[in-house]
């Protein structure tokens, strides 16, 4: 009973502090609107495509083909690419170099020639995509013309028309995370890992007000007065967790997989690693300021290296050793290929790795107060 009564002692001192409460559920949700929304672009998957106009040669030597690169070009003029025929005296090079058409073709008997631009590769490609697979259409159907001319007219004529010039097609196409996805789960891990900050503070603050030789007088055990504290503190701090995590699924509409318990279960076991940092450095740094800078270091170490604030990808050298460092960079990992990727593995594996770094903290701090007379 004396450690669930201290657990509530606990949990209502958080719950009074209500700056500090609503500071661990402000600014996650602040932050998160605010950096999903500034970096939308960023995250992406459409890419909008300057003015697109192709310059060209036509020399036909049959009146079939003319017909069909007319019915052509009118077809992908309806989706905005600009066809100009080259005037005498033009010097296509130069055109294309200065950016005033993305390409240049040639047309004739022997097949079509193209020239893309080195400045505007992704408006080029999309015309050298055009041409080739008009081109291909063409061939193949002046050969079926040959054996049935009624299936190389067909062939022809949609040759011409179709607007389906480029399809791509992606089988069992994978979900990425918007902008709003990816810091609904990295603000989240964010919070979960600044209970370390509360943790820290858990007998502090009992230094601090001199009421630690108190506690120490009062007839209960130093493990009872641990694990009470402990309890209040990770259910106050999952609580907000939780909070945050409902808030961004049902207000912003961020994206959780369909393991959401798991998902819940691993931010658990961070707030558990957090405590666990927190007590163990506030016991083995006597001096309470000292212990504070420490931590506060080690959370803006933490959450920049470990992509809070923005994706870090394709690192090299010392920043490769400093992200995988990282508390945030294992959980942000594991979650993101949880929920996108049904990667049920990564999230056991740093559940583990969070339980196991939380215990040998934990075990230093049950020695630190072993060592000592008062907390």
């Amino acid at each position: 009973m004396a450690i669930w009564r201290i657990a509530l002692k606990e949990i209502l001192s958080s719950v009074r502090n209500r700056q500090t409460f609503l500071f661990m559920l402000a600014l996650p949700i602040i932050l998160m609107l605010i950096l999903g929304a500034g970096l939308s672009n960023a995250f992406s998957s459409k890419h909008s495509v300057g003015e697109v106009r192709l310059l060209y040669q036509a020399t036909f030597s049959e009146n079939d083909m003319s017909a069909y690169w007319d019915s052509f070009t009118k077809a992908i003029g309806k989706e905005g690419v600009e066809v100009v025929p080259i005037r005498p005296g033009m010097d296509w090079r130069q055109e294309v170099s200065s950016g005033r058409y993305t390409a240049y073709a040639t047309i004739d008997k022997e097949g079509i020639a193209f020239f893309g631009s080195s400045k505007n590769t992704v408006e080029s490609g999309i015309l050298q995509g055009m041409l080739v697979a008009f081109a291909d259409r063409y061939a193949l159907g002046t050969a079926a013309f040959q054996a049935s001319p009624g299936v190389g007219t067909n062939i022809l004529k949609h040759a011409a028309e179709s607007k389906d010039f480029i399809q791509e097609t992606t089988l069992a196409a994978v979900r990425k995370p918007g902008s709003i996805d990816y810091y609904a789960v990295s603000m989240t891990t964010m919070i979960a890992l600044f209970s370390i900050i509360s943790a820290n503070y858990l007998f502090g603050a009992e230094r601090a007000r001199k009421t630690a030789i108190r506690l120490m007088a009062a007839p209960i055990s130093k493990g009872e007065i641990l694990v009470g504290k402990m309890i209040g503190n990770v259910f106050i701090n999952t609580l907000c967790v939780l909070v945050v995590v409902l808030f961004s699924k049902f207000v912003y509409h961020a994206y959780w997989g369909n393991h959401f318990w798991l998902v819940l279960l691993a931010l658990l076991t961070e707030v558990l690693l957090a405590v666990s940092l927190g007590l163990g450095i506030g016991f083995l740094l006597t001096k309470q300021e000292g212990s504070y800078m420490v931590v506060m270091i080690f959370l803006q170490c933490a959450s920049f290296f470990g992509g809070a604030y923005f994706p870090i990808e394709n690192t090299e050298g010392i920043l490769t050793l400093l992200t995988n460092l990282s508390p945030l960079r294992w959980i942000n990992t594991a979650l993101l290929e949880l929920i996108y990727m049904d990667n049920i593995a990564a999230v056991w594996k740093v559940i583990g790795l969070n339980l196991g770094i939380a215990a040998v903290f934990l075990v230093l701090t049950v020695i630190s107060i072993r060592r000592r007379e008062a907390f």
